[in-house]
């Protein structure tokens, strides 16, 4: 029988996360966030999970706890947790080390970091997210690879440098891609267009980075050096210089490379 869980987080990752591991045989016992209607709402999702408002896990049943909270709140809730025996403490963080869990005073630690955008809205398969663990011993490691491909079908060993250089690498491909998205919507809505408009190009352009790779994928003025409509584009955003900043940095990027 796999260890129960105490998820600790209410969020967006914990709202998809939870129900994935129970779905799998990792019976989530415990939900704690400092919004108790938050974990009241997550464990309406699941068998058979309480929720707890206190971060004094002392007399827990569980023996695997998974803090699923923003980055800058893992220590204060680490600072502040009490642990039972034997406990495995997880964080799911990305960027955070993994020696930021040393606060508590847990006999052994990991991460546990699922490689997506999550949102409460939207429905996730989790088996197609890569999940990426980091143990502080090797029988954690096995424990947490065995958790991982119980609701994965990929699931890798990373170090500390590595989950960082993934991580950075996500942001820009995901935060910073819906950045870029938002801004187009901006410039469109401000000139009477149809953000919609763009849908099948932005729907394309990823399509065409899956099947070719980014570098063959990329088009445009700066890719072709037709200065003469880089030109004509700053001039175009000459009032907004923030985003004529913007423009003026990718595309130099962009001539830099080709």
């Amino acid at each position: 029988m796999d260890a129960d869980i105490t998820i600790i987080g209410a969020g967006n990752l914990a709202w998809h996360l939870a129900p994935a591991l129970d779905n799998a045989g990792y019976a989530v016992r415990e939900v704690y966030s400092r919004n108790p209607q938050h974990a009241r709402q997550l464990t309406e999702r699941l068998y058979d999970a309480q929720v707890v408002e206190t971060l004094d896990f002392s007399a827990s049943p569980s023996g695997i706890f998974i803090i699923c909270v923003p980055d800058d709140a893992i220590e204060p809730v680490v600072r502040e947790m009490v642990l039972p025996d034997n406990a495995l403490l997880i964080h799911t963080s990305g960027s955070k080390p993994r020696q930021v869990l040393s606060f508590a005073a847990a006999e052994t630690t990991g991460v546990f970091y699922p490689l997506q955008t999550f949102s409460k809205a939207r429905r996730i398969d989790f088996s197609n997210i890569p999940v990426f663990v980091e143990a502080d011993t090797e029988e954690t490691e096995k424990t947490l690879v065995k958790m991982g491909k119980a609701i994965s079908r990929k699931v890798v060993v990373l170090n500390e440098q590595q989950r960082l250089a993934l991580h950075v690498a996500a942001v820009f491909a995901s935060n910073f891609t819906n950045h870029m998205l938002r801004l187009a919507h901006e410039i469109a809505e401000e000139n009477n267009l149809k953000p919609d408009w763009l849908n099948e190009l932005i729907a394309e352009t990823v399509n065409k980075v899956f099947d070719l790779g980014p570098e063959a994928s990329q088009t445009g003025p700066a890719r072709r050096g037709d200065l003469a409509t880089l030109d004509r584009h700053m001039e175009f955003l000459k009032e907004n210089h923030a985003l004529a900043e913007i423009y003026k940095i990718i595309s130099q990027d962009i001539l830099n490379r080709d």
